[in-house]
Parts: structure tokens; sequence; C-alpha cells
């Protein structure tokens, strides 16, 4: 089988090598993002795909569009001859022109029709589901919206932070996506029920700001859901680095430090308690709480904002 990929980060590069060590596919073609810039110096960077193609012993033809689009591309995807077209993350919507070169599957990291869009698993974290998935879904023209070919489950804990889901589903979805292609011809789509759909847009920086004033749960979920980016951070700017739950019960002052010790610091919360390990001022170091704490000359009491 013929097969063209799509994808940028490490959740599509985990898919993409399944694929390429699966005997009965042959990848003709890798599409990923351009190049974009990063860190302080804006230096252009590639995407995890892209830098993982290039370390490939056999090379495997590699290109970055800027958009799917350009009738150009969708000359070159149709010479490519593909028997289906496999995406994982790849960061752009599949106009019709490419939807009807070959059937295209999406690796979609939510148990459809539940967490369309861009951020299906920090939206599973923040609302504390016991389940999350991957569904293999033939592509329409819609976001997210078309039938669905197959699952994969995991059962998560309340301490999973999103980093950690992101890996464990890649290898669900490598797995998947060979044994959807392997039947591809022998599957009957099933069609989503769209009112049993939700939506999950894209994560910006600012959902990270957060403070003590809901539960102690909702923040926990928050940190978990939002780790390694955004994070959470204070109106003040500090950042918590390290956040556990101490209790989900009781009404405090929210932001009072209620415990300082070796631990960290206990802090109240409108509903339960939250022990705060450690912190990064803006442009400082990080430090253990209790450090930042004796050098802003706080203590038991204070509030943290």
């Amino acid at each position: 089988m013929r097969v063209v990929f799509m994808g940028t980060p490490e959740y599509a590069t985990t898919i993409l090598k399944a694929l390429l060590a699966w005997e009965g596919c042959e990848v003709v073609g890798v599409f990923t993002q351009p190049d974009k810039p990063a860190g302080r110096a804006l230096e252009l960077r590639p995407s995890h795909v892209k830098a993982f193609v290039q370390t490939l012993a056999s090379p495997v033809a590699l290109f970055q569009p800027t958009t799917l689009k350009d009738p150009q591309t969708q000359t070159l995807l149709t010479a490519l001859a593909p028997d289906a077209i496999v995406v994982a993350a790849y960061g752009q919507l599949l106009p019709k022109a490419v939807l009807d070169i070959a059937p295209c599957i999406n690796l979609h990291a939510s148990l459809l029709p539940k967490y369309r869009g861009a951020s299906p698993i920090q939206a599973s974290i923040m609302a504390g589901d016991s389940f999350t998935g991957v569904t293999a879904m033939a592509m329409d023209e819609g976001l997210d919206t078309g039938a669905m070919l197959g699952f994969t489950y995991l059962a998560l804990t309340s301490t999973m932070q999103a980093d950690e889901v992101f890996e464990a589903l890649a290898q669900k979805a490598a797995r998947l996506s060979v044994a959807v292609l392997g039947r591809l011809n022998k599957l009957l789509p099933l069609p989503q029920q769209g009112a049993c759909a939700s939506y999950a847009p894209k994560i910006s920086k600012a959902e990270g700001l957060v403070d003590f004033k809901g539960a102690s749960v909702a923040m926990m979920r928050r940190f978990n859901a939002l780790s390694p980016w955004p994070g959470l951070f204070l109106e003040s700017g500090l950042k918590l680095l390290h956040v556990e739950l101490v209790s989900a019960s009781r009404t405090f002052t929210p932001g009072e430090i209620l415990l300082v010790d070796e631990d960290g610091a206990v802090v109240g919360c409108g509903q339960g308690m939250v022990r705060v390990v450690r912190v990064q001022a803006p442009s400082k170091k990080p430090l253990h709480v209790k450090e930042y704490l004796a050098g802003k000359r706080m203590g038991v009491g204070a509030l943290l904002f």
C-alpha cells in the first residue's frame, strides 16, 4: 500500500515510525509544517517529524507546503499516487481537492465525537475524564466530523500530565493506524453523532493564568493538562512549576499560605488545598517555594498571588 503521511509533532512521528516499519506499507511522501521561529533568537526550527525524517538511512520524500490549497501541491500529491493519506496532528485542514485524491485517515487523539479540535488531550484531562483514546477517522471537509473506522482506549489517572498522555496515545495510535490500513477495504465506517460532539480549541498561553479561588481539584486538573506548556502562573507572573493536591474539602481564603515546610507551601483554595513545591519568578531561576517565600519575607497567613 502506497501511503502519504502528514504530521508535525512528536505524536505524529511515533505513528510515522510504525508505518515505516510495517511491511505492508510504502511511505511515498511525508508532509509536515514549514520550519518555524522559536526561542529568544527566533531561529527557524524544523518540526519533530522533519527532524526524524532527516535521520533516516533510507531517504523519504519530504514536503513542507505552506498550504494544501495550492494547485501545484495538489498536483504533486496526485503524482505520488497514494492508496491512502494518513494524517496525525498535521496542523492544516485538508481541502476537498486533497480529500478526493485518496482515502484520508486521521488519527485523532480523542474518542470522537467528543473533543473535536486542536487540544483534545488537554480538554479530557481538565474535564477529569476516566478514559480517553484515539479515533481513526475517514476525513471529510468538516473539522473532525468524518465517519469513524476504529478506536483505541486509554485509562486516565488523576496524576497523569498531558505529555505523558500524548506519549501513551501516540503508541496506541501507531498500532491503530497499521490495523486500520491493513483492513481498510473491509471496514464499515460509523457516522458520528453530531449531537454528542464537543470542541476543544487550540490552547493559548493565557489559559495558564490561575488564582486560588476555585476548587483545588480543578486547579490540579488544569496543572496536569497544561504541563509542560503553558504551565500555570499567577497574576504576578510567578510560575507554579510543581503543584500537588492536598485536600478537596473545606473552604479557605483563596491564596492563603497555611503551612510552610521542607515539602513545600500548603495554600488554601476556594475549596480544598494544594501544595506548591517549586516556583519561578519572572526572569529568575526556579526555586523551592520555601526559598522564594523567605526571600519575599512571606510566611503562614500571607497571600500568594
